[in-house]
């Protein structure tokens, strides 16, 4: 509970005001002010008290001071809450504020409703503990978005180049996979083939290669081989005449053998085929005929006929043949790898043909001797198994290369089965999708995607518990609303409103959580938006209803807390605007409050409104304060209410805007005459000093002409003339200024038009 305004310095008006040091502020405390002595800025500094908020103190520095703002505000028990320095010592939280800032912060800006009213209406019908889950709401809320921002700088980190068509959600959710550069291989071919399914289809599969092999035990064999039948005496001999004769002797004598028989044709006897001699008498010839007998013969010619199969094998095309199969399997090769697994093709074919050549001549020079001596037993010589060994473990390679070409048709097979079926656009982004799964593994990559993931998962824990807090909250709501629609209309209906509220829900939106409601006229809802052209909240409420709509929110949301017992509410004119039902209503309500609030501090400019509480209040609870001018600023002080509680001019003034407000049965004549009055007792509250009792505003006028333009100034020009135009009209109902004031003329339209300009005039600050 507030008990003193101890210091008020170098805030609004207020100069080094310590008065309120000696004036109680009790349960009841009624404030009057005349416009512009410091009311308003004492209602902000309750606020600022209450709220924490150091701007709505600082921003009303005192014009002229040199130092900051320096207040004391004392409360009960003993303790004070000081501003100094920019901000407070300690807050009151207990104090709730009604004024212009509350209407502006939860009702509306004028005529208009924005997101920022309805958010605040929002938090004022949660009332404290809807606050607090509204504020862990917003609180979660803003976490999410703070996700939501680092999601798109980590995600924009994570190169486009890597994660190709894909969104960065479906980059990263990207598995591992240990075989991705076999699946990566295998799809790239996959799709080299599709694209090229016609050369695919066309192309044949590998051949076999392969080389002759020497068998070298049937070669071995035959140059082993003799006539084991003849005689070695005679064998002996032969080879004796044999070596006399010189070489090729065996085979000019072989060959000369079997022309005896031609030769000795028609005969008596055998006759040499050379000389044409008989042969009876020769030694040699039986053992000639022994010698070249038909093994003989047969060996000459396995051994003619292998130095054939040899050469028919392993010489003339054989060689050139192989060479081009090898070439064939190369361009094979190099076609058939792009689109399967095909091994290297490692054939040094000169190597190949070298020992190839070095063998075959080896092979064919033992079996030409062989065949000089068909007789003589030999083998192979050691070189020459050698160089058989060499070109034999050369042709077992072109083996192995062979099997393991014909291998891959089987690949090639397939891979022709699959071009038949073969979709490009599908291979071609399943192919991406390997590439970008590699991308998004790599060393590069993966920190990148685990941070983004990394804040997924924080989002998603945040969004959980944002869901909470929104169930929470809507339970809450589900029973603060209705109830609060329900005693903002109970406060409308005492008011005598000719509008009711319809539909208080709340709305969850990304700016926060905010209320909506429909104004129900004639139980026809308008609704807060422009309508453009159509009715709404700008066009079909008065000033007095919006005022009057700003008391009902202000009091049904005290009605909802709690802690209304322990409340110090301030209460800064709320008579503006309103007729005299609800002046009447509003002081009702003010009393009742007063009972159930620890304290209740209104403020107000208009006399016979608190007047009217101070009459109706407990005398032992009861205070009256007034702010007055002193010097250049204001200063607290006591008031006598008994003295100002009724006035003539609060008569006149009632029976003026009676008039305006079209109450019925009002004597024109006599609200004429009243305007006059009005202008009067106005200047002289407003202008003391220049307009003292027994003035008259003619002269009063005159010299407001006179001081015009300069430090002395009492009236602008455009208010001097408003002042006579009204006076001029009001003159016409005045005995002093018109004799025949009781017969003048009068218009409704007309007396309606300068009773609202000089109410209008009289509200001036």
């Amino acid at each position: 509970m507030i008990e003193h305004f101890q210091l008020l310095r170098n805030v609004g008006q207020f100069d080094s005001v310590t008065a309120g040091a000696q004036l109680p502020v009790t349960k009841v405390t009624l404030l009057y002010a005349e416009n512009s002595r410091g009311k308003t800025t004492l209602a902000a500094i309750l606020r600022s008290l209450g709220t924490g908020k150091a701007t709505l103190v600082t921003e009303r520095k005192r014009l002229s001071a040199t130092h900051p703002p320096h207040i004391v505000v004392a409360l009960a028990g003993g303790t004070s809450c000081v501003f100094q320095n920019g901000g407070w010592s300690a807050t009151f939280p207990q104090v709730t504020v009604f004024d212009d800032t509350f209407v502006a912060e939860n009702v509306c800006s004028g005529i208009e409703i924005d997101a920022e009213h309805r958010q605040h209406l929002h938090e004022l019908i949660l009332g404290a503990r809807g606050v607090s889950l509204n504020a862990t709401l917003q609180t979660h809320v803003a976490k999410i978005e703070e996700h939501n921002r680092q999601l798109k700088i980590k995600g924009e980190a994570i190169p486009a180049a890597a994660r190709g068509s894909l969104t960065v959600d479906a980059f990263c959710a990207l598995k591992a996979n240990a075989k991705i550069d076999s699946l990566i291989q295998d799809a790239e071919r996959n799709l080299a083939a599709a694209q090229a399914a016609n050369a695919v289809t066309q192309q044949s599969s590998f051949a076999v290669l392969s080389l002759p092999s020497f068998d070298t035990g049937a070669i071995d064999a035959l140059l082993k081989r003799n006539l084991p039948d003849l005689e070695t005496a005679a064998a002996a001999l032969v080879q004796s005449h044999f070596n006399r004769l010189g070489t090729g002797a065996e085979t000019w004598v072989a060959d000369g053998i079997p022309r005896i028989a031609a030769a000795s044709k028609e005969q008596a006897q055998e006759v040499c085929p050379f000389c044409d001699q008989s042969l009876s008498n020769s030694s040699l010839i039986d053992h000639y005929k022994a010698y070249f007998s038909e093994g003989y013969s047969a060996l000459k010619t396995a051994i003619s006929g292998t130095i054939r199969a040899i050469n028919a094998s392993h010489s003339g095309e054989g060689p050139a043949a192989f060479e081009r199969s090898i070439r064939v399997a190369v361009q094979l090769r190099e076609f058939w790898g792009k689109f399967a697994e095909v091994p290297e093709i490692g054939i040094d074919t000169a190597a190949v043909a070298r020992a190839w050549k070095t063998a075959r001549e080896a092979v064919l020079a033992a079996l030409t001797t062989k065949q000089a001596a068909p007789l003589d037993p030999s083998s192979l010589s050691t070189d020459a198994l050698e160089a058989i060994a060499n070109y034999e473990n050369l042709r077992a390679g072109v083996t192995a290369v062979s099997d393991a070409l014909q291998a891959v048709n089987a690949q090639i097979a397939l891979v022709k089965e699959k071009v038949a079926s073969a979709n490009v656009a599908t291979l071609t982004a399943e192919l991406a999708n390997y590439k970008a799964t590699k991308e998004r593994h790599s060393p590069a990559v993966a920190p990148l995607c685990q941070a983004y993931q990394d804040e997924k998962d924080a989002k998603n824990i945040t969004e959980g518990l944002r869901d909470q807090a929104r169930i929470a909250l809507d339970a809450y709501r589900q029973t603060v609303f209705p109830a609060y629609e329900a005693a903002i209309n109970t406060y409308l209906k005492k008011f005598n409103a000719g509008f009711r509220l319809s539909s208080v829900t709340s709305v969850n939106n990304r700016g926060g959580s905010s209320c909506n409601y429909s104004v129900l006229i004639n139980n026809v809802a308008v609704g807060l938006a422009d309508g453009n052209g159509e009715p709404c909240f700008r066009n079909t409420l008065s000033a007095g209803d919006r005022n009057t709509l700003a008391l009902a929110f202000f009091f049904a949301s005290l009605d909802q807390d709690p802690q209304i017992s322990q409340k110090t509410v301030v209460i800064d004119d709320p008579m503006t605007s309103l007729d005299e039902h609800r002046s009447l209503t509003t002081i009702q309500e003010m009393r009742r409050l007063a009972d159930r609030v620890r304290q209740v501090i209104i403020m107000s400019h208009s006399k016979p409104f608190l007047c009217a509480l101070w009459e109706s209040a407990d005398t032992t609870i009861r205070t009256a304060l007034r702010i007055i001018r002193d010097g250049a600023g204001s200063t607290l002080a006591a008031w006598d209410v008994n003295r100002d509680c009724i006035t003539e001019h609060d008569r006149r003034h009632a029976l003026v805007t009676a008039y305006i407000q079209g109450k019925p049965g009002l004597d024109e004549r006599a609200v004429a005459a009243a305007l006059r009055h009005i202008l009067e007792s106005f200047c002289r509250v407003a202008y003391p000093a220049d307009f003292p009792p027994g003035s008259l505003l003619g002269p009063f006028l005159g010299i407001c002409n006179q001081r015009k333009n300069t430090p002395s100034e009492i009236l602008a020009a455009s208010n001097i003339t408003e002042l006579r135009n009204l006076l001029d009209y009001a003159n016409k109902f005045h005995h002093e200024t018109n004799l025949a004031y009781e017969t003048e003329t009068i218009n409704d339209q007309e007396l309606l038009d300068f009773c609202k300009r000089t109410v209008a005039f009289s509200r001036r600050a």
